[in-house]
């Protein structure tokens, strides 16, 4: 059994109060799901599941947004649907578990990807009153009473790793660099499915600077993390098409290519963003790839001291990590990332030529997502 990649298209992301702002998430997402299924010819009616990550599902994003999403496309009442939450990953866990239907042989054609709209629903919507862990005894117990948060990780990895301010900086400048770069070559046209007269990613920012960035103060008393090294809040939607060799053939479908691995790891929730370590050695064990066989790699951009210390650890050339950016300058929607970031990939092998790509994520819990494709 294969599983294979139809299509994938995105919105444009949008910056927090942006053009996307005022979108209902429902339509966004339907937005994305219905130029998915135009540009790849699939037939709405043979689609055997919708599966979308999405985080905070309260308000707009709540009910089942995944349901809500397809019916307000007007797409078949008949196709269901159902929203997951692996934190940042849960666009590519949405990705995985359609790809493991169709592995399966319970499905052939799923719908798969994420939505998520911070200007509507703030981050940590969920988590108020009281947080995840707030009267645990086992947690407590496991874990005592800590700050647990992402600011405090990025800084404890940046510590652990010898990552001073200035090279987290210069990361961070790279990746508006890069992203600003791959707009003005229209490297994202394909992708994107605009939104009206928006079609441009807002988020990078073309007047940045390194003097900019060292002016801001940490997030955290006597930390290195500023806001300019952190992912960017944001808007947006992506949608794929996973498909089964049997769906391949019946509705003569193209597929792009093959989802070769797919793998998910945990390690320390209080650390918390050092999973994709751990969760990419283990992909390419379980593959029986190497390092070098991988032509680009998407490392999720959450905060620039992740990555760096991704790449000391595995050793990857950093010329074939992010290569048009990440989430510092491109936004983080948090629920859509993971399938904004595939599709992305797709699309930047097939306009290199490259064989396989890799995508990991840091996530909430202290875990991590990989993905590695295989263009066709």
């Amino acid at each position: 059994m294969e599983a294979f990649l139809i299509g994938a298209v995105r919105t444009p992301v949008g910056r927090r109060g942006g053009a996307l702002s005022a979108v209902h998430p429902a339509d966004l997402g339907g937005h994305a799901i219905a130029a998915l299924l135009e540009r790849t010819g699939a037939d709405p009616a043979m689609v055997d599941d919708v599966i979308l990550g999405c985080v905070d599902t309260l308000g707009p994003q709540s009910g089942d947004i995944a349901r809500t999403c397809w019916l307000a496309a007007g797409l078949p009442e008949h196709v269901p649907g159902v929203t997951v939450d692996r934190q940042c990953g849960s666009a590519q866990q949405a990705v995985h578990f359609a790809a493991q239907a169709v592995l399966s042989g319970t499905a052939d054609l799923v719908v798969a990807g994420g939505v998520q709209s911070m200007s509507q629903v703030p981050i940590g919507s969920a988590m108020a009153p009281r947080g995840p862990y707030e009267g645990s005894a086992g947690w407590a117990a496991r874990y005592g009473d800590q700050e647990i948060s992402q600011f405090r990780s990025a800084d404890e990895i940046a510590a652990k790793w010898g990552l001073s301010r200035a090279e987290i900086e210069q990361f961070a400048l790279d990746s508006h660099r890069r992203a600003v770069h791959a707009i003005d070559e229209g490297r994202f046209r394909a992708e994107i499915a605009p939104w009206g007269d928006c079609d441009t990613d807002e988020c990078p920012r073309r007047d940045t600077s390194a003097a900019r960035m060292a002016a801001l103060a940490p997030l955290r008393q006597g930390g290195v993390t500023t806001a300019a090294a952190a992912s960017q809040l944001a808007d947006g939607a992506a949608a794929l098409l996973v498909a089964s060799a049997r769906a391949v053939r019946d509705q003569g479908l193209r597929p792009r290519a093959r989802i070769l691995h797919l793998s998910a790891r945990g390690d320390d929730p209080v650390l918390m963003l050092t999973a994709p370590i751990a969760a990419t050695a283990h992909a390419l064990r379980r593959s029986g790839l190497r390092l070098a066989d991988i032509d680009l790699f998407e490392v999720n951009e959450a905060f620039a001291s992740v990555v760096l210390a991704w790449l000391r650890e595995t050793g990857a050339d950093p010329a074939r990590v992010n290569v048009n950016g990440g989430a510092i300058a491109l936004g983080h929607p948090l629920g859509a990332t993971g399938a904004r970031l595939l599709t992305s990939l797709l699309h930047e092998l097939e306009r290199t030529g490259g064989r396989f790509g890799l995508l990991t994520m840091c996530e909430g819990g202290g875990q991590a997502n990989v993905t590695i494709i295989e263009r066709l």
